[in-house]
């Protein structure tokens, strides 16, 4: 009973508050899949992080190692996977930031914990108190933290993103230090990482849902009105349009024609990924269009049919955002190694 009641309190506690920042959000934005490759991608890091951290165990006194260096290489390694999660375009917002940001501190923690157990299964509930309650919080809630950070920062300096990231590791990093070194027993800090991390990462998840609602409702206003202008006869009068005949000028007729039907069919693309997000916030679940998976592809033939210089030169009446490949994401997932290589195989059969 004693080893059950270690376990449960050892990885209960994160598993719940993961599961409760999915159901609080009401667009769904972080897929079940994701959530569980995110877990899965922070058990890697966990593991790569212990092997860096014997590495350097020789070398550095053990103080420093526990309260300095092992919580900046633990947090690297986390940080790491949302770095990659946010370049590939798989998080479009802070709410599926803090959602896969704390799946991967719960991944982390759940291995950390594994490790302790193996070695220290006959220790006392306290030590796994404060291991499930305090440590294994902290882990998820460090990583969330820096991924809404990274996330919000990426958006405003996309110019410098190696930059972005620098605030939110920063902030990580300070957490998981002062954990380690505030000066009153465990089970008082357990009890403050309970009340004040959970609050921080609740309130800054509240408000970034009822930004993203904003974003969205506003949003897919401004793409319908877009989507009858380029459907309509008064696009050549439109800045679009000029531009577009401009084009002409500089491009060949068939590339500027691929470049109209490109921003059309993105355009088309961010409207359904809007309407799936509100259908999805009214609780209404609302079935992906089978021609997004063909939309996709098209949006991939037409990028490559263009090419670097005309899809620069478009740049200035890019109708959609950066968001774009998010959208894609959310509508059709991403294609896996052998779906991609079958598509290659099929072009190259075709061409």
């Amino acid at each position: 009973m004693a080893l059950f009641a270690n376990i449960t309190i050892a990885f209960v506690p994160v598993l719940v508050f993961l599961a409760v920042l999915v159901l609080m959000d009401s667009f769904k934005l972080a897929r079940p899949s994701a959530i569980v490759l995110a877990m899965t991608a922070g058990m890697v890091a966990a593991v790569l992080s212990a092997t860096v951290q014997l590495m350097v165990a020789n070398v550095v006194s053990d103080i420093a190692l526990s309260r300095f260096i092992s919580p900046a290489i633990e947090e690297t390694a986390k940080a790491i996977v949302i770095v990659y999660l946010i370049l590939r375009r798989r998080i479009g917002f802070p709410v599926d930031a803090a959602q896969l940001g704390f799946a991967v501190g719960t991944g982390f923690a759940v291995v950390e914990n594994l490790e302790y157990l193996r070695v220290l299964s006959g220790a006392g509930f306290v030590l796994w108190l404060v291991r499930g309650l305090g440590t294994a919080m902290l882990h998820g809630a460090t990583t969330a933290v820096f991924a809404m950070l990274s996330h919000t920062a990426a958006e405003r300096h996309r110019d410098r993103l190696v930059l972005a990231f620098v605030p939110g590791w920063i902030a990580a990093l300070a957490m998981h230090v002062a954990f380690n070194l505030v000066p009153v027993s465990p089970l008082a800090t357990t009890a403050m990482l309970l009340i004040v991390l959970p609050l921080i990462v609740l309130w800054v998840f509240h408000h970034s849902e009822q930004a993203t609602r904003e974003w969205v409702g506003a949003g897919l206003d401004l793409d319908l009105m877009l989507h009858e202008t380029f459907s309509s006869e008064a696009l050549g009068y439109t800045k679009f349009g000029t531009y577009l005949q401009e084009l002409r000028q500089r491009f060949p007729g068939h590339i500027v024609a691929d470049m109209l039907c490109l921003l059309r069919v993105e355009l088309e693309l961010s409207i359904q990924a809007k309407a799936v997000l509100l259908a999805r916030d009214a609780g209404v679940t609302m079935a992906v269009h089978p021609d997004a998976h063909s939309a996709a592809a098209e949006i991939r033939h037409l990028r490559s049919s263009i090419g670097t210089t005309g899809l620069l030169a478009l740049h200035p009446v890019q109708v959609s955002s950066h968001r774009d490949d998010w959208h894609r994401y959310l509508l059709v997932g991403s294609d896996s190694p052998r779906q991609r290589w079958l598509k290659r195989l099929m072009f190259w059969r075709t061409s």
